[in-house]
């Protein structure tokens, strides 16, 4: 079974637009999201250096929008099983709800736009920041944040979980790594994503997402909320709006992956986190980024090695 995967807010990387962009049609394509989310994202996803493509205002939506884009060559070139399964991390889980056929794509980016400055905006009510924390066990590295009165906002397995709060807490937590810990990274971010602190980002997405049109989804969608296959279209979109202030447990999603016997893992552009994810966590299975248009073909490789086995 294949797994295709959308990376979320963090992997972007300046002009991570341009080999796309001379597939027929998909200049066009950008050019109409951007008409809809009222960003360039055509000069965003080119030209804009690191710097501003980090404004979480525009980084979601880019991501989103790019992840779509390749989902959609990917199928002009290729023809997907039906089981083909799919997920997203944190803002990618907008791409996955629309590669499921839950969303439209249109509607996936333009509520990534709207996550994205909403969130922002709830970033700078007040200092609040995060922090990944590598090694040590999930529970006892939980327990310790507590201390500090952090959440832990992403668990993504492979001895990865991300603490998130305010902004002294997360510099007094990393004064206090304990020897159990291998590293602790303070992360470029401008808040505390998944937490309380974005719960005006949270209703102002949820205010927007009434207007949005859903489907069940057509094809397996795991939740970051707990790993589960969601089924129907209107829990897909509360289950989106909720994330905002939820922790993400991509720990659990690719607990399902091996569960559901997934043998191979496929991540769409901006392509690499999650990959890399898989590789430590994910036993046997064969993970391919897809960075370029040139990638695509190694699906179809996937696909052949799934087929034979």
């Amino acid at each position: 079974m294949l797994a295709l995967l959308a990376p979320g807010q963090g992997s972007q990387t300046p002009g991570m637009f341009t080999p796309w962009l001379e597939l027929d049609g998909t200049r066009e394509r950008v050019a109409g999201w951007s008409e809809l989310t009222g960003l360039d994202l055509l000069e965003l996803g080119t030209v804009a250096d690191a710097e501003a493509i980090q404004d979480t205002s525009v980084t979601q939506p880019l991501v989103v929008a790019l992840a779509l884009l390749a989902f959609e060559e990917l199928e002009r070139r290729h023809e997907l099983p039906g089981d083909v399964l799919v997920a997203g991390h944190s803002v990618g889980e907008l791409a996955a709800a629309a590669m499921a056929g839950a969303l439209s794509a249109d509607d996936a980016v333009v509520l990534a736009a709207v996550r994205g400055a909403e969130m922002a905006r709830a970033c700078a009510l007040e200092p609040t920041g995060m922090a990944a924390v590598m090694g040590g066990e999930p529970e006892q590295v939980v327990d310790w944040l507590a201390e500090f009165d952090l959440t832990p906002a992403n668990r993504n397995g492979a001895g990865q979980i991300v603490a998130a709060g305010p902004l002294d807490k997360v510099d007094e937590m990393i004064a206090a790594k304990p020897d159990w810990v291998k590293k602790v990274i303070k992360l470029k971010v401008a808040g505390a994503f998944h937490t309380r602190f974005m719960a005006t980002a949270k209703d102002a997405l949820g205010k927007r997402a009434e207007n949005v049109a859903v489907s069940d989804p057509s094809r397996a969608l795991l939740s970051n909320a707990d790993g589960q296959v969601v089924t129907e279209g209107q829990d897909v979109l509360d289950r989106l709006v909720a994330q905002v202030t939820r922790p993400v447990r991509w720990d659990l999603c690719m607990a399902a992956m091996a569960e559901r016997g997934v043998g191979a893992v496929a991540e769409l552009p901006p392509a690499g986190t999650l990959t890399g994810l898989a590789k430590r966590e994910l036993d046997g299975v064969k993970p391919v980024a897809l960075k370029k248009p040139e990638d695509l073909a190694k699906v179809a490789d996937l696909l052949g090695e799934e087929n034979a086995a």
